[in-house]
């Protein structure tokens, strides 16, 4: 199997549990900014619109950007610069919010965030589908998953800390900028700890031209466009759990905050379900994502709290199992255009259908509520036709 040179199975769980804790460093920042964006920039001056464009858009532009930074690292080599880089542009914007002057200057830098994490997400998934090699794919990105979900959980909850006691947008960034910090000393520790992570011998292919990507790999993307087409948006969750006065004010970062536990915690249970079974636990986590949206927009309080839980249930599974089952499409040397091209298509079809379902909302619940889970359940065709064709 390619790259185990690189990685024996104690250095492999090692390599994940060290770039588990940069993205919990990381996910503490860029989830706590994140989390006060919309308000900082309505702050500033920003319509309603403006913020919808900025966080999808930058949404947009991070997926998109994935299929050259992707492309880069496969035909490079550059792993390690390319994470590297990506998570020092990422981390400088979230306390640069600080000194943001105007709404324009904060939207810039929100932007810049998702454009950093672009830049280095295809380089860190490749290196981490080598640990994957020795340990399990689905048990690699599922503990990494899990980490990245602690981190998801805890920076929020400084952002609140900081706002109760300070009242002040600019001093939660600047708090934020303690991770933000952290994030690069420890992948930096990681780089140098794990020198070869990235390294690709010239007889498993590096620098030499690509083959065309197998069909079983583009069917598998297909499933994987109509379930991000059918997962709502949480910030359109929140405004409808906030709009319709289901959930209370103060109830509404606790159901994210209990939505990032069950993330985490279906990262790790459906990736070690992976490891052991394959790509067919896809299925029963495509019918919990088609209760989401019925749960989360027809219901009551505890239907919402349900599709909370389902929402970070199914987060976890498309960060984890999706991921994961890449590595047993294509070749390592074809991996880090793969993660790229397979996030950046995942990314447009979730962008698609967030549009959709937030013109839906305000025309029919019942619409929204019915195009969603039929995305997600129509996933369950070309599923079925990846499963065969790897066969």
């Amino acid at each position: 199997m390619t790259g185990q040179g690189v990685f024996d199975r104690k250095s492999a769980l090692a390599f994940v549990l060290a770039f588990g804790v940069v993205s919990l460093f990381a996910d503490a920042a860029y989830e706590g900014m994140r989390g006060v964006s919309g308000p900082f920039l309505a702050l500033l001056g920003a319509s309603g619109a403006v913020v919808g464009i900025v966080s999808g858009g930058g949404e947009l532009i991070g997926y998109l950007l994935r299929l050259g930074s992707g492309r880069l690292a496969g035909k490079s080599g550059a792993y390690w610069p390319l994470a590297i880089t990506g998570y020092v542009v990422q981390m400088a914007a979230v306390p640069a919010l600080a000194l943001a002057g105007s709404w324009q200057m904060a939207a810039a830098l929100i932007v810049l965030e998702r454009a950093g994490k672009a830049i280095r997400n295809p380089a860190a998934n490749f290196m981490l589908s080598r640990a994957g090699n020795r340990i399990g794919q689905g048990w690699a990105f599922g503990l990494h998953e899990a980490m990245d979900q602690t981190g998801a959980c805890a920076g929020p909850l400084i952002a609140a800390l900081v706002l109760s006691h300070h009242g002040d947008y600019r001093a939660a960034f600047l708090w934020l900028g303690v991770p933000a910090t952290l994030t690069i000393l420890s992948v930096l520790a990681t780089r140098l700890r794990f020198p070869r992570a990235g390294h690709v011998a010239r007889h498993e292919g590096a620098g030499e031209p690509r083959r065309a990507l197998p069909a079983a790999f583009w069917i598998y993307v297909l499933a994987a466009a109509l379930i991000g087409f059918g997962f709502a948006d949480y910030p359109l969750i929140a405004f409808h759990f906030a709009r319709s006065g289901i959930v209370s004010a103060e109830w509404i970062p606790i159901f994210y905050a209990l939505a990032m536990g069950a993330s985490g915690l279906g990262s790790l249970v459906f990736g070690r379900w992976f490891d052991a079974r394959g790509l067919i636990v896809l299925a029963p986590a495509i019918l919990i994502g088609a209760a989401i949206a019925p749960l989360a927009f027809l219901g009551g309080f505890w239907a919402a709290l349900s599709g909370a839980l389902f929402w970070g249930l199914s987060l976890g599974v498309h960060d984890t199992v999706m991921n994961a089952a890449i590595a047993g499409f294509v070749p390592d040397n074809q991996r880090a255009h793969a993660f790229g091209l397979f996030s950046a298509i995942y990314g447009i079809a979730w962008f698609a259908g967030s549009a959709l379902l937030g013109l839906l909302y305000d025309r029919s619940l019942i619409a929204l509520a019915a195009v969603a889970t039929i995305a997600e359940l129509a996933a369950l065709i070309p599923l079925a036709f990846a499963l065969k064709a790897k066969r």
